[in-house]
């Protein structure tokens, strides 16, 4: 592999300590990298100084001759006066990058919604900075840096942006860097990973899971104590190594080892405990929508809408930029009447918005922190715990210098860490979070994210972050067409839906009336087959006429194991609730119990998965 450019001894200093200190690195032909760290320990420094946009204060770098670097960093802007075209591919003439397939498939994937024509200084800041990263993606380089590149893209764009780096460069070819906070994508993409901390890098094989893996192993040959051990990161491998099948099924890193790491390590989150306790604190009505339309002049957003939000539920939206996200929000919320039908909430329920625009922390903007939070009393969790704001503050990697400083004064990150304790402090039962990934580094994700398990209420979830939608939601909905579509398959089966629409063909569809009661998509004891029939995508629906023709014997045979798979299917789902509440009541400290309720679990969740796909099968035959 070609050496492409490499550091010795660099040394960034703004004057508040060294940012980077004497850091030695190297990039080669075939190099996929992805670089983490805490928000303000020299991520961005780095790759601009690697780029040759930033003078170090000591060292140098050496590129190859002949090196062609690609960069977007959080600081480029495109000429305004341009249109949309000329500001991704140049001057090129449109029958030239029209006839280019890569130059379509990237303005088809990260710019379909705007004209080629239309002018930059027209498009919001999110559509300026798409344009931006098609022009680099649109050049011919041998390295490619990208500073934030999911920024401003929505769930599709991001797998788009994933797929495209993938297959870039052929063989062992060409190199990336990219600093990102999106855990699925750089899970997705590189192949080794750079932490920036304390003005060193240290250097990681494999992507985020591998990552975190190595982190635990650095803790425990550290020989740190027993609590360290269990700290946020092995809860983090837990869940990559038991909740995402997509990371499971071909893990990346040693399993025996990851597997030794979590043994002792509880399920990330008690849902059978929260919704307990959840109930207790809402009751049984939450939020319902019934037969709910909202239009605006002749456009009709929400459609004849049934939804029933439970206690304890833990729900993911996804949709489109104007698919209804943000109006269904603001109707839990009851920041919007629907224009027909009705929206009924729990007299016990208190719903709280953590906001993109901070707009709870304006009226604190001279406090001090710690006086911001000295008017709230402790939370109780879920566990039993009890936090008071300190501790909190302290869980969120607030230092006790930052308790001094004025809100006003603190970094994006600082702000929205306070505005989430802020949020959570006043005690809501409902808690509706609109993309709260923003200005988060991955360990505070790790933190939010080990805070929201134990909060124990209702959570709704709008956010471009698969990981994070994955990590703390249990069932996830699509806003399409004026209604909602349950996702068995999560953000998988969102994207592949969405690709077959692009495509011409089924694609998305809504909810029928029965389904959207489903509410949380959690399946009913009385209707077991009623998940598998939410779970077939509408273009892989049957006609009946395409159907083989049965006998009579034949279709009564059918009927009869159906029937059973349908008997059998519920019989495990009343074994799985019984196995779970007999966890909650079985001695926490008991990890060989516990695994052994693991395994039980698993044993079910196996032949479940058989029965669906032989449910899918006989109802085929049935037509």
């Amino acid at each position: 592999m070609a050496h492409l450019l490499g550091a010795e001894a660099l040394h960034v200093d703004f004057g508040t300590g060294p940012v980077l200190g004497s850091v030695s690195i190297g990039l080669d032909d075939g190099d996929r990298i992805g670089v983490v760290g805490a928000n303000g320990a020299g991520k961005s420094s780095l790759l601009k100084a690697l780029a040759g946009r930033l003078e170090p204060h000591g060292g140098r770098i050496t590129i190859a001759r002949g090196t062609r670097i690609g960069v977007l960093d959080q600081s480029d802007h495109v000429d305004t006066a341009l249109t949309v075209a000329q500001a991704i591919v140049g001057d090129m003439d449109q029958h030239e990058w029209a006839a280019d397939p890569r130059v379509r498939d990237i303005m088809s994937g990260l710019v379909p919604d705007l004209p080629a024509d239309a002018i930059v200084g027209d498009l919001s800041g999110g559509q300026q900075r798409r344009v931006a990263l098609a022009h680099v993606l649109v050049g011919d380089h041998d390295a490619v840096f990208l500073d934030e590149p999911t920024n401003h893209l929505d769930v599709e764009g991001v797998t788009w942006l994933a797929e495209h780096l993938k297959r870039r460069w052929s063989g062992n070819r060409g190199a990336l860097l990219v600093v990102t906070h999106d855990r699925w994508f750089l899970d997705e993409v590189t192949t080794k990973t750079w932490e920036v901390h304390d003005g060193e890098v240290d250097m990681y094989e494999g992507g985020y899971a591998a990552y975190v893996l190595q982190r635990v192993e650095r803790d425990r040959i550290a020989n740190v104590t027993e609590q360290r051990r269990q700290n946020l990161m092995r809860k983090e491998l837990a869940w990559l190594r038991r909740g995402a099948p997509a990371r499971t099924s071909k893990p990346k890193f040693r399993i025996d080892a990851a597997n030794a790491l979590i043994a002792d390590v509880p399920p990330i989150r008690d849902s059978v405990k929260l919704h307990r306790m959840a109930a207790a604190r809402l009751g049984k009505d939450v939020v319902e929508l019934v037969r709910v339309g909202v239009t605006y002049g002749d456009k009709e957003v929400i459609r004849d809408l049934d939804w029933n939000i439970g206690p304890g539920d833990r729900i993911g939206l996804l949709g489109e930029n104007g698919a209804g996200k943000s109006t269904l929000l603001r109707l839990v919320t009851g920041e919007q009447k629907p224009t027909s039908g009705r929206v009924k909430t729990g007299i016990t329920v208190r719903v709280a918005q953590l906001s993109q625009q901070l707009a709870e922390l304006e009226e604190h903007a001279d406090e001090r922190v710690s006086a911001v939070v000295k008017q709230f009393s402790s939370i109780t969790l879920s566990d039993g715990q009890e936090m008071t704001p300190g501790q909190l503050l302290e869980r969120m990697g607030f230092t006790s210098a930052q308790l001094k400083t004025p809100v006003g004064r603190l970094s994006g990150g600082q702000r929205r860490r306070l505005q989430l304790l802020v949020v959570l402090l006043s005690e809501p039962n409902v808690l509706v979070l609109d993309e709260p990934t923003n200005d988060l580094d991955t360990d505070m994700l790790a933190a939010l994210e080990d805070l929201l398990d134990a909060w124990p209420g209702t959570l709704i979830v709008v956010s471009h972050d698969r990981y994070l939608m994955e990590r703390i939601t249990d069932t996830q909905f699509a806003v399409v067409d004026g209604g909602l579509r349950h996702l068995p398959g999560g953000v998988d089966e969102y994207v592949e839906l969405s690709r077959q629409r692009r495509a011409g063909g089924a694609g998305i569809g809504t909810f029928g009336r029965d389904d959207a009661r489903a509410g949380s998509g959690a399946p009913r004891q009385d209707d077991a087959a009623a998940t598998v029939r939410a779970a077939l995508p509408a273009a892989a629906a049957t006609p009946a006429s395409s159907a083989p023709t049965l006998s009579g014997a034949e279709r009564r045979e059918v009927e009869k194991e159906l029937k059973a798979v349908e008997r059998r299917m519920a019989k495990l789902e009343e074994l799985t609730e019984g196995t779970h509440n007999e966890m909650v009541m079985h001695d926490q400290s008991d990890f060989t119990g516990l695994a052994a309720f693991m395994k039980t679990l698993k044993a079910y969740e196996d032949e479940t998965a058989q029965l669906e796909e032989r449910w899918l099968e006989l109802s085929e035959r049935l037509g």
